[in-house]
């Protein structure tokens, strides 16, 4: 499979199989830019997921309310970004987790 499709597919799995797909990619590749970015996707969902639990049990404080929609639209927005980003062959890192792979 071409990288360009690997990498999209892995930014799309976020919305579909967001632990499953990078998994996979990182298990069957053999590509070393692949497995990174299957790496930096699957801990962009546990760190996301840990963040809106967190934010989601303050927002009963109202305190947590900003952060729970920093958070969710973050979620959404950055596989979209990275989707782009794969289609024009760009490099590109997830906020976050991106400088940790």
């Amino acid at each position: 499979m071409d990288l360009k499709w690997s990498k999209v597919i892995i930014h799309a799995s976020a919305f579909f199989a967001p632990f499953l797909v990078p998994i996979l990619f990182f298990v069957i590749s053999s590509d070393e830019e692949v497995k990174r970015l299957s790496i930096q996707a699957l801990l962009f969902q546990i760190v996301m997921g840990i963040l809106v639990a967190i934010s989601g049990f303050f927002s009963v404080f109202i305190i947590g309310l900003p952060f729970l929609i920093v958070f969710l639209l973050m979620w959404v927005v950055a596989p979209i970004i990275g989707i782009v980003k794969a289609l024009n062959e760009t490099s590109w890192n997830y906020p976050i987790v991106g400088r940790w792979v």
